[in-house]
């Protein structure tokens, strides 16, 4: 892989997390009048059908082992939605945001167990510096009960996805295995979700949210976040993602009304220091691009 190659790639899931980081406070607000898990399930289903309409070949041109290995990672990522939605009933919002920026930590771990991956002294020390910054950003107490116990499982399972996306996407694929794990995040949520019955917006501003977390930060999100993975290592990415919060720090601001506060800017100038000291050593001193 080239270094303009790699660059593009970092690039692109720089993208996709601020189109992440955007939805959060949309997300707040629209939650006030839809569930947590009937908003996911309406929001993963539109950008199944999206993904269908705009490629429906692109999941019969994958593999077989390929399209086993999207359903594992669609499964990975759905129970971890749901985790992470069941933890927020039990635990403040920025302990919750915490403790699933853990990921940052995991995902290093994660590769070096299971795909024997050699994480360097100065990637450790990216991954601490971010997770401090995180801390910096979100937290203003800790204590560990229920609601953050099942939401340290869903930062495992969204660990596990980036090293699993990591290993087995492939750039060609991207697009398809895009669809794949779409289609079953959406069937996750909907089996949580229906024998309750499904709560749909009931505003065209909230439709348009809707839709706008669907395709662009959903849809459009994840084949981005698929191809990127397939240039990049797991722990380069994950790094690379903890940028998150910073993003929702500042839509927060800029759209959303909030204060703009000391705290943010530290936190959020250590998760970049972070991102920045991955992206500008040399290769050959961050954990390589895994290939199984």
């Amino acid at each position: 892989m080239s270094r303009r190659t790699g660059l593009l790639a970092a690039l692109a899931l720089l993208g996709v997390t601020a189109m992440w980081g955007s939805t959060f406070f949309l997300i707040r607000d629209l939650l006030e009048r839809v569930p947590t898990l009937d908003f996911l399930a309406v929001r993963f289903a539109i950008a199944s059908v999206a993904l269908l309409l705009v490629a429906p070949r692109a999941v019969a041109r994958l593999s077989p082992a390929s399209r086993r290995s999207a359903v594992v990672l669609g499964l990975l990522y759905g129970v971890a939605q749901i985790l992470q939605t069941a933890g927020l009933a039990h635990t403040p919002a920025t302990v919750s945001g915490f403790i699933t920026g853990m990921y940052v930590v995991l995902t290093p771990v994660f590769a070096a167990v299971l795909l024997r991956s050699r994480i360097t002294a100065m990637t450790w020390g990216a991954v601490v510096l971010a997770t401090s910054g995180l801390a910096v950003l979100t937290l203003n107490g800790l204590s560990i009960g229920y609601g953050e116990a099942i939401t340290l499982v869903a930062a495992m399972l969204y660990a596990l996805h980036i090293v699993g996306l990591g290993a087995w996407s492939t750039p060609h694929e991207a697009l398809g295995m895009s669809i794949v794990q779409i289609v079953v995040i959406t069937l996750v949520c909907l089996a949580a979700t229906a024998p309750d019955g499904i709560v749909l917006p009931d505003t065209p501003g909230d439709w348009l949210s809707v839709v706008y977390m669907a395709l662009f930060a959903g849809a459009l999100g994840l084949v981005g976040q698929t191809w990127a993975q397939a240039h990049l290592a797991p722990t380069r990415s994950a790094i690379i993602m903890s940028m998150e919060p910073v993003f929702a720090a500042f839509f927060a601001v800029l759209l959303g009304g909030e204060s703009f506060t000391l705290r943010m800017v530290c936190g959020g100038l250590m998760v970049l220091a972070a991102m920045l000291v991955v992206e500008l050593a040399p290769r050959r001193k961050v954990e390589p691009k895994c290939s199984t």
